[in-house]
């Protein structure tokens, strides 16, 4: 029997137990769950997990076996700093905190800390690392432009922690994948410069629009986040002396130099990657988004 901790019970936080469960289940592993939260109430849908649940202001820490941290980016290093004697196996949602504030890595040795990172898993991601020779690109374009009102169709937006800076929200924090998929792929930037703000007419009062570019020995990155395009579109472009590859992360698509398109097959990445945590956890597999990494990416995207 291995005891587990939810902090965070929102979208994200849901849809990890759902697939935590599933996996556990299939590997005939027993668990119990115990979930953190601001209120105590939960929804139908995740009530069967579910064992105990605390409000934050009433838990008192025990040991878990693995410790989930899904709650608001403002909140996850205190809580990862409020579990870390109670827990060696932690999974952070991204990214991994809202500021670097006294943070330190030291303080975190010999803990198996995975943050989250579901575009790595995606069979787009998958063919660009195993087929592109990246010294041989030019330079890279790379955009996610959705609308922040569609994502959770049945939610106000404008009390998303999406919409709230105070919360971690902006496209430059929420949208850090862009720049966690691009550093897996070609490494870290030699210089990088970013223009943030709020433009657009969404009632939020955290930036809508983040654009950045990144120098690296042989070639120059452009990223383009926004919270405000109506047609959805999330794409790298490679710029080769053959042509120009695009992957598309929607269509779940190849689109290599001479215009051949390979649509790939489409998997649940959030499935994939957790299946992944669990390995890291249970077999000692490779973590390959530890603590250490997460901590470089949002050290780049916050130009410190």
């Amino acid at each position: 029997m291995i005891k587990i901790c939810f902090f965070g019970m929102g979208s994200i936080g849901k849809k990890h137990l759902k697939n935590l469960v599933k996996i556990l289940n299939e590997r005939k592993i027993e668990f119990k769950i115990d979930v953190v939260k601001r209120k105590k109430r939960l929804d139908d849908e995740v009530k069967e997990y579910i064992a105990n649940v605390y409000k934050i202001d009433e838990f008192i820490p025990s040991f878990y076996d693995i410790v989930f941290i899904a709650n608001d980016t403002s909140v996850h290093i205190e809580t990862l700093n409020l579990m870390k004697d109670y827990s060696n196996n932690f999974f952070i949602e991204k990214p991994l905190s809202l500021n670097l504030n006294g943070f330190e890595l030291k303080n975190y040795k010999n803990k198996k800390i995975y943050i989250a990172c579901p575009m790595r898993y995606s069979s787009v991601m998958d063919y660009l690392k195993k087929n592109i020779d990246f010294t041989k690109v030019y330079s890279v374009r790379a955009i996610c432009s959705t609308y922040l009102p569609d994502w959770r169709p049945t939610v106000d937006y404008r009390n998303n922690y999406s919409a709230k800076k105070e919360l971690g929200g902006g496209v430059t924090l929420d949208l850090i994948h862009e720049w966690d998929y691009l550093t897996y792929l070609i490494g870290f930037p030699e210089e990088i410069f970013n223009l943030n703000k709020k433009v657009s007419h969404l009632e939020i009062s955290s930036d809508d629009l983040s654009v950045y570019i990144a120098e690296y020995k042989d070639k120059l990155v452009e990223v383009h986040l926004d919270y405000f395009g109506r047609t959805p579109t999330r794409k790298v472009e490679l710029f080769l002396k053959e042509g120009t590859i695009v992957g598309d992360f929607i269509e779940n698509s190849i689109i290599l130099e001479n215009k051949e398109k390979i649509v790939l097959q489409k998997e649940d990445i959030y499935v994939k990657e957790m299946n992944n945590f669990l390995n890291i956890i249970f077999d000692e597999k490779d973590n390959f988004n530890d603590l250490e990494y997460a901590y470089k990416v949002l050290k780049l995207i916050k130009g410190e």
